[in-house]
This record gives structure tokens, C-alpha cells and sequence, in this order.
């Protein structure tokens, strides 16, 4: 027999449930930003540069932005130079940050691709100037994942603004920022979340940090909270749960949670000093990492539905009445995690992969390295087919059976470097590399 809460509860899932739709791919990391998928198309599993390939597309510029999918469009946010590039050097080093912007002119864009043939529909050009702040070699001026709901498109980019277009690629508002000093001049790289009208951007930088949520169809601000908070990277998530809606956001000081009118909810303290990851939810419970390689604390938190106020953990305790489980030095610094069924893996950006019970936090495996050479990985994880996926950043991919024994089954590679996390939709693979966008299907 239905009850109230559950006629309830279903309905503030039914965005969620609609979203999940094997078509469509909106977001950074698709429905639920979980990267996983059950669509029931027979998904790729083997691949290479040219085996399984529906095409593949010559794409020139320096974007890490992931792909996104709607029907039968596949769109992308994208920036060229007009000079020449220093190409980023593969794994994790010191180094990498430049002080000074590029004097080169750059063409920010938006574009949009037939999923079908993989021909160009249309291409919207952002901005041509010089950039007006530096970035970090390993980041781009176009990291920020657009986001769409199937009937406008939205596409952030930090040091630029916000632009919604029609998808047949009509401009239909934009919003204009000026740049910000972000930590050692990295640059920003926030995806913009999207949900029941509002558009929710996170811009943590080292002047002023704040939340803000955007009317959807006029691009009005609604409400602006400032953050006590340094320059982060990791995007905001909208958490569906039992009891309410929430705007879930990491940062290096604390992660906070905000309900749709931006009051605070609750908090938790000691985070890493680097925050990249994005949030999930899953089991009924909301995960969240952030785990700088050079910090000693590299926590996960696993949040239950209603907190409110300070949730920290006291010294030596792994668990309250809001955080079910914790690992104090269990999260990546770049991917985000991947939960697949009952198992939540961690891909460290060093080439490992770790195993634990997604509602305990009982580990099941420890560090497994998939070979010696393989040691740089940014993109996140993803999961179809009972099978588990983590691309390097030398375009190598490691295919490995999910469940609780580590077992690798192969290794696919298109020899371009990748640290874009691929989109998954109508039986296809989308990816993105430093050269091409192709479409991978079985």
C-alpha cells in the first residue's frame, strides 16, 4: 500500500529516474554524476584507435570539459589558441603552474556534433581574446563540463561566464565574470549543476567565493551565499534523499551542505588542501573525497539523510549519528570515485585501484596497480556491463571485472593522451582526446 512518504519520495526521485534515460547524458558523469550506466544496448568493451569506432572526429584546442548527450546531439565546450601550446607532461609533478597568462588570442566556443555521423551541426564562438588569467599546464580555459536538461544547453566557463543556448545553437542568455586569482594561478574547473529550474555554479577562488543559483531561463541570480572558502576545483551535487533536496559542495576547509534557498544545513571540517572529486549519492547515502597526494589527511565521509549543523568526526572516531563511514586516508586527489553495485572503487591518479563495501566501508581490496608504466590518471572511473573502466591519461584503458576480487581483463588504447572523463549513451562511448572526440560502439 503507498503512503504519503513514499508517493513523496518517489516524486522527488522522478527527476532522477527521467534523467537515467540510456538516451541522454547531461552532465558531468551522467545521471547522478556516478558514471554509470544500465543502458541496455550492448556497450563497447574492446576498443582501439580504429576497432569499434562509429567515428572519430578531428578536434583542435586544449578542452578537458567532458562530452555531454542529449538525443541525437552530442555537445562540448572548447577553446583554441592561436599560438602554440606547451603540451602538459603525463602524471602528477611540481612545476606545472604558470604565472603569467598566455598573450596568444583564443577562441572559447561551444559545440555541438550528430551523434549519429559525427558531423559538426553548428559551432557558437564564446569569446576571441587573450586570456586574462594564467592557468596550470594540466588544465585548460574550457575544463567546465556544460549541462542540459533536453531543451536548453548551459556552458560555464570560469573566467569567462555562464551562456545558455537553444540546442539548435540560438544564444539565449549569457552572463558575463571577470576573472579571479585562483591558488598558484591553476585556473578553475567547477562544472555547473542543473536542477528544477535553477542552475547552481560554485566559484572558489582567492577573492571572493561563492554559491550562486541562476533562474534557468532568464540566467536572473535568485540568491548568492558567500564561502569562507580558497580556490577548489570540484563541481556542486544536487542530493535527491528521503527527507529533502540539498546543494552539496566540497571545499578545502569544509564541505557544506545548502538547501534551495541557500540556507547552511550542515558541515564537515578537515578536508584535504586540494578538492577535486565531485560528490555522489547512492544506498540512501551521499560520498564525498578529497584527497591531495601531498597531504597526510585524504578523507571520505559517507553522509546519511537530515544532518544539521557541525557533522565533523572527533578525533580518532570514523563515524557518528550523520556520517555512517570514513576512511581518513582513503580518497583520490583527481577521478572521482566510482560505486557499482554494492562496491565503491577508488582510481588513485598513481595507477592503483582500491575495493571497499559501499554501506560499511569494510575493505575488500587494497592498492592493486594495474602495470608498472601506468601511473597518470585523471579522468574518472565508469561502469556498464558488470565491467569497470579507468582511462590514463596515454589514452590506455583498463577494463576489469567489478565485484569483489580484482581481476583486469584487458587493456584498450587509442594512443592519444585523455583526461577527459568519456560520456555513455545510446549503446556508445563518447571520448574525448587532446586530438578527436570519437564515438566508440560494439
Amino acid at each position: 500500500m503507498l503512503t504519503r512518504r513514499s508517493i513523496l519520495s518517489a516524486l522527488a526521485c522522478a527527476p532522477a529516474l527521467f534523467a537515467a534515460s540510456p538516451t541522454n547524458w547531461g552532465q558531468f558523469r551522467g545521471p547522478g554524476a556516478r558514471g554509470v550506466s544500465d543502458d541496455d544496448n550492448r556497450l563497447p568493451e574492446t576498443w582501439s584507435a580504429t576497432e569499434n569506432v562509429a567515428w572519430r572526429v578531428p578536434l583542435p584546442g586544449v578542452a578537458w570539459s567532458s562530452p555531454i548527450v542529449w538525443g541525437d546531439r552530442v555537445f562540448l565546450a572548447n577553446v583554441v589558441s592561436e599560438g602554440l601550446v606547451e603540451p602538459p607532461k603525463p602524471g602528477l609533478y611540481f612545476g606545472g603552474n604558470r604565472l603569467e597568462a598566455s598573450k596568444d588570442v583564443h577562441r572559447w566556443s561551444v559545440v555541438c556534433l550528430d551523434f549519429a555521423s559525427g558531423n559538426m551541426l553548428w559551432e557558437r564562438e564564446v569569446e576571441r581574446s587573450a586570456p586574462k588569467a594564467p592557468r596550470h599546464l594540466k588544465n585548460s580555459y574550457a575544463s567546465e563540463t556544460p549541462v542540459t536538461d533536453g531543451e536548453r544547453l548551459y556552458a560555464h566557463f570560469g573566467q569567462i561566464g555562464t551562456l545558455c543556448y537553444g540546442l539548435d545553437g540560438e544564444l539565449l542568455w549569457q552572463r558575463r565574470t571577470q576573472p579571479v586569482e585562483t591558488r598558484d594561478a591553476w585556473g578553475t574547473a567547477s562544472s555547473p549543476a542543473l536542477h528544477d529550474g535553477r542552475l547552481y555554479i560554485v566559484n572558489d577562488n582567492e577573492e571572493q567565493s561563492y554559491l550562486v543559483a541562476l533562474d534557468k531561463i532568464t540566467g536572473e541570480e535568485i540568491w548568492r551565499v558567500e564561502r569562507d572558502e580558497p580556490s577548489n576545483w570540484s563541481s556542486p551535487y544536487v542530493w535527491h534523499n528521503e527527507l529533502r533536496t540539498e546543494i552539496v559542495t566540497t571545499g578545502r576547509q569544509k564541505v557544506r551542505s545548502y538547501d534551495l534557498d541557500g540556507k547552511l544545513l550542515w558541515e564537515i571540517s578537515r578536508m584535504s588542501s586540494i578538492v577535486i572529486p565531485t560528490p555522489f549519492s547512492a544506498h540512501g547515502l551521499l560520498y564525498v573525497a578529497s584527497g591531495y597526494v601531498g597531504d597526510e589527511h585524504r578523507p571520505v565521509f559517507v553522509v546519511r539523510p537530515g544532518a544539521s549543523g557541525d557533522i565533523s568526526l572527533s578525533d580518532g572516531s570514523t563515524s557518528n549519528a550523520s556520517i555512517a563511514w570514513s576512511l581518513p586516508q582513503g580518497a583520490p586527489y583527481n577521478p572521482s570515485p566510482l560505486l557499482y553495485g554494492d562496491y565503491y572503487y577508488t582510481l588513485y591518479d598513481r595507477g592503483f585501484l582500491t575495493c571497499h563495501d559501499a554501506k560499511t566501508g569494510e575493505e575488500i581490496y587494497g592498492k592493486q596497480r594495474f602495470r608498472a608504466g601506468a601511473s597518470a590518471f585523471t579522468a574518472s572511473p565508469w561502469a556498464y556491463n558488470g565491467k569497470l573502466f579507468c582511462l590514463s591519461e596515454e589514452g590506455d584503458c583498463f577494463v576489469l571485472e567489478a565485484g569483489p576480487e580484482y581481476k583486469l581483463i584487458r587493456e584498450n588504447s587509442i594512443g592519444e593522451q585523455c583526461m577527459a572523463t568519456p560520456a555513455i549513451a545510446q549503446g556508445s562511448l563518447i571520448l574525448r582526446s587532446a586530438e578527436a572526440v570519437y564515438r566508440i560502439a560494439a
